[in-house]
């Protein structure tokens, strides 16, 4: 009988430590990973930058947890051959503690850096143990070396038919254009060949929406002042929404006007209703140049403030 007890008590105790030990086996849950989405690398995330000029980078992060760090290094690659060894890192200390985050960062690329073909590594890291790498392909040129380098030469805007930006300044601090004033504008870019696109557009600060590139533009936001594009240029030259026949001293191409207030705008090839989110308002608008040369995926914008007083 004692025998029979003690085999019963052993039995028990090794299930037991039997149970305890498969208790300690149970693997812990799996943490949550950072996810990094709508990843852009330049204007229209054409994954080209120049040397000495503003980048353009963009993406979307949703933590596991919360951040704990957003890193970013341009790395040489080790099949590339470069002019010099030179890398660049960024770390954006702001966003730690935030459970998701949109990164919207313009920086200059160093003055210092070598062209190539670089590897783009963004690293999140949460504050969970996890973190997330991705790697993207970044080339850098040199400004002479980009097949094109948009640039605005003329930025001009007229208020019935007198300047109200010219040169890089307003003709008159402090005006405004009312209802039924006439705006034109004339825009000339340099630097550019093969085909491109231009929209010259008037936006309500208040829609807060400000495109980079026309692959971004929200028609539901914009009223379309112009919008003109070029095509099978040979060699790299200027690029205007107004076009003047020098042997003929004829225009070719005037300026397109639009009255404020009015009930379409010059959109092609169909006028937008100027109604809903981009009925006219009193307010600063956002008078803006995006240009896209499609040949190349190279954008270009450039804008200045248009006070609207209805």
């Amino acid at each position: 009988m004692k025998t029979t007890k003690i085999l019963v008590t052993f039995l028990v105790t090794a299930f037991a430590f039997t149970a305890c030990d498969n208790d300690n086996d149970t693997p812990e849950p799996e943490k949550a990973k950072p996810v990094i989405n709508n990843i852009e690398l330049g204007l229209g995330n054409n994954e080209t930058a120049t040397i000495g000029h503003d980048f353009h980078f963009n993406a979307e992060v949703i933590a596991g947890d919360k951040i704990e760090s957003v890193k970013i290094k341009i790395a040489q690659i080790s099949t590339e051959t470069y002019s010099k060894a030179w890398s660049h890192d960024i770390t954006w200390p702001q966003y730690t503690g935030a459970k998701n985050a949109v990164i919207h960062k313009h920086f200059d690329i160093p003055a210092d850096a070598a062209e190539g073909k670089y590897d783009f590594i963004i690293t999140i890291t949460d504050q969970n143990g996890t973190s997330l790498e991705v790697k993207k392909p970044l080339t850098i040129y040199a400004v002479e070396n980009l097949p094109v380098n948009p640039v605005a030469t003329i930025f001009n805007v007229f208020k019935n038919d007198d300047f109200f930006y010219r040169d890089g300044k307003y003709a008159q601090e402090g005006d405004s254009f009312k209802t039924n004033d006439k705006i034109m504008s004339q825009v000339t870019l340099t630097g550019v060949k093969g085909n491109g696109i231009m929209y010259l557009l008037l936006i309500d600060k208040n829609a807060k929406h400000l495109p980079e590139s026309v692959d971004q533009i929200d028609f539901s936001k914009v009223i379309v002042y112009d919008v003109f594009e070029h095509k099978d240029m040979a060699e790299v030259g200027t690029f205007s929404n107004v076009i003047f026949d020098e042997t003929t001293f004829t225009t070719v191409r005037d300026m397109p006007s639009l009255i404020i207030g009015a009930q379409k705008d010059n959109n092609m090839p169909t006028p937008q209703d100027i109604t809903g989110t981009r009925a006219w308002a009193s307010g600063t608008y956002v008078y803006r140049l995006v240009y896209k040369n499609t040949t190349y995926n190279i954008n270009f914008s450039q804008s200045i403030d248009v006070p609207v007083s209805l």
